[in-house]
């Protein structure tokens, strides 16, 4: 009985470790592919980064952060945190892909696109052209094939940043165009890849698993010496 009760006890510890050391592995995995991904991935002039026909960037403004005045609960994508990552699905390259991806937009979307702001100040700063993220609030075919995009942030109020955009998608010649559609958001890797562009941040991703890694296996030798030592 004493010995059925002993293995019962053996297996329960051995399944508690396997499911303690379950975070850790996680973490560590985490932290690799985060690595990784900022090592690996390729950037663009204003450092947003490109991988499979998306762009993954860091929203700098609160201008599409919660506002109760916009409804937006029939949407997909709601309110984005200052400081968030977006994940922006490409406008296609080709013309035809091009055209059907427009052809897809609808009201309610979430579009990242570059913008002339001459004349306007952003966060204390006056800047040509922008990268901003906001929501179509109208779209409508033109004449010649395109589409006129009006769009619109949900804060946009408390940010400097005009009420209204329109872009013109025929108008090759213009300043305004769009990106991508935004089709997904992650506020805690967005605080993962702000560390990441510091050297603090950076260095503790890398140091954080080693310890983690090295206190692990040191409790692993410790366990293992006092459970030799007790039967001895």
């Amino acid at each position: 009985m004493t010995k059925t009760v002993k293995k019962s006890a053996t297996k329960f510890n051995r399944a508690l470790t396997v499911v303690a050391n379950v975070p850790v592995y996680v973490f560590c995995t985490l932290c690799l592919a985060m690595l990784l991904f900022t090592v690996f991935s390729k950037r663009d002039t204003d450092g947003a980064v490109k991988l499979l026909g998306y762009e993954m960037r860091i929203v700098l403004s609160g201008s599409m952060e919660k506002n109760s005045d916009v409804d937006v609960s029939d949407c997909r994508i709601k309110d984005i945190r200052k400081g968030s990552m977006v994940f922006v699905q490409l406008v296609p390259d080709g013309a035809a892909q091009a055209q059907e991806f427009y052809s897809r937009l609808k009201v309610g979307d979430v579009l990242t696109f570059r913008y002339d702001v001459s004349g306007q100040h952003f966060e204390g700063k006056q800047s040509p052209q922008m990268t901003i993220t906001h929501r179509i609030v109208d779209i409508e075919p033109n004449d010649t094939g395109g589409y006129v995009i009006t769009l619109r942030g949900d804060n946009s109020s408390s940010t400097g940043i005009a009420d209204v955009q329109t872009i013109d998608t025929s108008n090759t010649a213009s300043p305004n165009y769009v990106i991508g559609r935004v089709t997904g958001k992650s506020y805690v890797l967005g605080l993962l890849v702000y560390s990441l562009k510091r050297p603090l941040g950076l260095a503790v991703l890398i140091i954080v698993p080693c310890v983690i890694v090295i206190a692990w296996n040191v409790s692993k030798i410790v366990n293992i010496a006092k459970r030799k030592k007790a039967t001895e």
